[in-house]
Formats: structure tokens, C-alpha cells, sequence
């Protein structure tokens, strides 16, 4: 499957985005997805994931009542909603999909090719 992600900018302190992942194929509701991020120098960290129905998600600590995933099955897109961005949250965001768990890196069968999020204050 083919990951590309879209919504990615620049925005201030407190502001909002919608990151969006479009896949290729017709088996994309097969796979556990989920969104990650890097900054330069560090490893790749979750942020979010969401079930194969869309009706379990989980979330990292630090994202956890700003951020909200979801998924459109019939799209074949991954949305990432992003609320109340704090500087910290500047990274490259990627695009995951896995056909098992996602909860570390090592668990990811396809990527994305990331998009930019810079936050200011």
C-alpha cells in the first residue's frame, strides 16, 4: 500500500491542523493505522493509532484530549486532527499503516513520506 499525507504547515501557538493520509489500494480497512513524528537527531515516536474499524483508537500521553484520529474506511483516508499545537509538536508527521499493532516503529509495514508541522509561538 501507498501512503501520502497532506495538511502539514505552519501554524501558531494554540492553533489548529488536519493531516490527512490518503492510501492506495483496496485492502486499506485490513490495516491498523496510525500517525508518527520525528524531529531532527531523535527516533521516530508515536502519536496515534486506530483500529482496523475505526472504533478503537489510543494515543501518546503527550497528544492525548488535543489530538484525535479517525479513519474513513470507504476513502481509504486517515485523518489526524490536531487542536491546541504547542511548539513541542513541531516534527515531520508520518503516515503508518501496520497489519498488526501500532505502538512502536519496528511495528510498521508501510510509511508515508511525512509532512512538515512547525509550530511558533
Amino acid at each position: 500500500v501507498q501512503l501520502v499525507e497532506s495538511g502539514g504547515g505552519l501554524v501558531q501557538t494554540g492553533g489548529s491542523l488536519r493531516l490527512s493520509c490518503a492510501a492506495s489500494g483496496r485492502t486499506f480497512s485490513r490495516y491498523v493505522m496510525g500517525w508518527f513524528r520525528q524531529v531532527p537527531g531523535k527516533e521516530r515516536e508515536f502519536v496515534a493509532a486506530i483500529r482496523r474499524s475505526g472504533g478503537t483508537t489510543h494515543y501518546a500521553d503527550s497528544v492525548k484530549g488535543r489530538f484525535t484520529i479517525s479513519r474513513d474506511n470507504a476513502k481509504n483516508t486517515v485523518y489526524l486532527q490536531m487542536n491546541s499545537l504547542k511548539p513541542e509538536d513541531t516534527a515531520v508527521y508520518y503516515c503508518a499503516a501496520s497489519n498488526g499493532v501500532v505502538v512502536a516503529a519496528s511495528d510498521i509495514d508501510y510509511w508515508g513520506q511525512g509532512t512538515q508541522v512547525t509550530v511558533y509561538s
